[in-house]
């Protein structure tokens, strides 16, 4: 008797080809979502601790100019008057400034130091710094320690409203800032000026005259 062979259904290589074409196409575009993905996520990161730095700064700056005090310190082991510097100093790459706060924390007065501390800002090698001590007056060469507050800072500016000479506030309703000042008294506002590469100008005006302006 004949035999009857059956055809065995299948897919043919021209169909195989388009399939596998198909999920190739499909395996790229998905990487290439993947990946975008991916790098916003990062450059969201990025920024957000970038954010973060310069809050911190301008943190530890408010917290610094608002405590200022007038205390005079010894320059070069002789005593002066001046309590607050400011303007273009020669160890910045831009302006600088320089003061005594307060409200320095010593619970109990526990550690060997006062409650004072010196602070500077200066801005080198677009890095805004924060120059302290632990001792108010200290002896002729001693290097005060450094702390970078923020990278990224192609300029630094203060400015001052300066005290008039009876301590009061001026009838001009203008107000005259300085690029410099040095006094024995605070003056009675401070604006300092950063220019971030990140996030481009930002501008910080403090009050130091408990009446205002």
């Amino acid at each position: 008797m004949p035999t009857r062979f059956s055809r065995a259904a299948g897919f043919t290589l021209l169909e195989i080809l388009v399939a596998m074409a198909i999920f190739a196409m499909i395996g790229l575009a998905s990487t290439g979502v993947l990946n975008s993905v991916i790098n916003s996520n990062q450059i969201s990161e990025e920024r957000f601790e970038k954010l973060q730095a310069l809050q911190r700064a301008m943190l530890v700056i408010e917290r610094d100019v608002l405590q200022a005090i007038e205390r005079p310190v010894r320059i070069n082991g002789e005593q002066t008057d001046i309590v607050m510097r400011g303007g273009e100093l020669d160890d910045s790459d831009a302006d600088g400034l320089a003061f005594v706060r307060g409200g320095w924390q010593n619970p109990q007065m526990m550690l060997a130091r006062s409650t004072q501390q010196t602070v500077a800002y200066r801005l080198v090698d677009n890095k805004l710094e924060r120059l302290y001590s632990n001792y108010v007056d200290n002896v002729i060469g001693y290097e005060p320690k450094t702390r970078v507050l923020l990278t990224g800072v192609t300029d630094f500016r203060v400015e001052f409203v300066a005290q008039t000479d009876n301590n009061e506030p001026s009838a001009s309703s203008s107000i005259t800032w300085n690029d410099t000042y040095t006094g024995s008294a605070l003056p009675k506002a401070v604006a300092l000026t950063l220019q971030t590469q990140d996030f481009g100008t930002i501008r910080r005006e403090f009050t130091l005259w408990s009446d205002g302006l």
